[in-house]
């Protein structure tokens, strides 16, 4: 496979120098492996922290900036962060008003966040964490102990940092977040597998004609494979999985999600479908996001994720944020 890198060991410092030499307006420590928005600590403001294995990009560190998160922790690809990377983000960011961890429901992860929340404590810095695990294609995948955390996380991130931003206290923010959990469900397709740097080939075997429904966003088998399908098919199966559980009495956001390497003419034109399902469904569309924003490296494919929201939640969102990867109203 042939990949725009120098050689697999380096893969993430050398994409966080890339990184630093591109947004001044972050502090990147490529040794220490936090990303964290430059004028941090913000005097009043409650620190959102989050982060997980590279190769999501841009989440996690894509995402920090005004409106969203204060720092991330990148992590080896597909590979947790460390504990001492979260408690840096944390003394990183705290302004005495407390810090809130985004975790993603993955094993390494939950358990590398407690582990760093306890830290930070001893450290007298008051943590809160909250579990994202949106994914109802499976339950108990190679990697969790429950639902995993994925195209969810952006809506978390995004409506909990505009919540952070107002300086809403450390309870409030928490409480929101749980409420974007809450109302938030994802389905993802692969219509090709990853590849990783340090395997040089594609991570699982998905033959010539075939795709996988519910794969997660490391290549982790989903629900069943299926002969190719058109996009008008897959988004029936995508949509009605997502909506069978969430059953959304109010508007929703909706983020059509690429895994890497699906185009966005391809991509806009999924969108029309997954509208097209909801309109049947009489599901109101609030506001719609299209893009790659939780990747899986160079996979083919994509995500759909439903977030209910009553007139708060759709406030928060529409605030402003700026950040490299989503940035909109300043």
């Amino acid at each position: 496979m042939k990949m725009l890198i120098n050689v697999p060991e380096t893969v993430v410092p050398d994409a966080l120098r890339g990184m630093a030499a591109a947004h001044p307006e972050l502090v990147v420590d490529v040794e220490g492996r936090v990303v964290v928005r430059r004028d941090a600590p913000v005097a009043g403001k409650v620190g959102l922290v989050s982060g997980g294995g590279s190769g999501h990009e841009p989440l996690h560190g894509g995402f920090v900036g005004p409106g969203m998160l204060d720092a991330a922790c990148p992590g080896e690809i597909f590979t947790s962060p460390v504990p001492d990377q979260m408690v840096r983000a944390a003394a990183a960011v705290d302004s005495g008003r407390g810090v809130l961890f985004v975790v993603k429901n993955y094993t390494g992860d939950v358990l590398n966040f407690q582990m760093a929340a306890e830290l930070a404590e001893d450290e007298g810095i008051q943590v809160a964490s909250v579990l994202v695990n949106d994914d109802v294609a499976v339950t108990d995948s190679l990697y969790t102990a429950g639902r995993r955390g994925t195209g969810a996380t952006l809506f978390v991130e995004k409506i909990a940092g505009a919540a952070a931003e107002e300086g809403q206290p450390l309870e409030r923010v928490e409480a929101v977040a749980r409420r974007v959990v809450t109302a938030s469900r994802s389905f993802g397709v692969a219509l090709d597998a990853c590849t990783t740097p340090a395997k040089g080939g594609p991570t699982f075997d998905l033959p010539a004609g075939e795709l996988e429904l519910g794969v997660g966003i490391h290549g982790e088998p989903g629900r069943e494979r299926r002969a190719m399908m058109t996009a008008r098919e897959i988004a029936d199966v995508a949509v009605e999985a997502v909506l069978d559980d969430l059953r959304p009495s109010a508007p929703v956001l909706v983020l059509v999600n690429g895994m890497g390497a699906t185009p966005l003419l391809e991509l806009y034109g999924f969108t029309a479908e997954v509208h097209r399902v909801l309109a049947e469904r009489e599901v109101a569309v609030a506001r719609t996001l299209v893009g790659n924003y939780v990747t899986s490296l160079d996979m083919a494919g994509c995500s759909v994720t439903l977030c209910q929201v009553d007139e708060e939640l759709l406030r928060l969102w529409d605030a402003p944020v700026q950040t490299p990867g989503l940035r909109w109203g300043r």
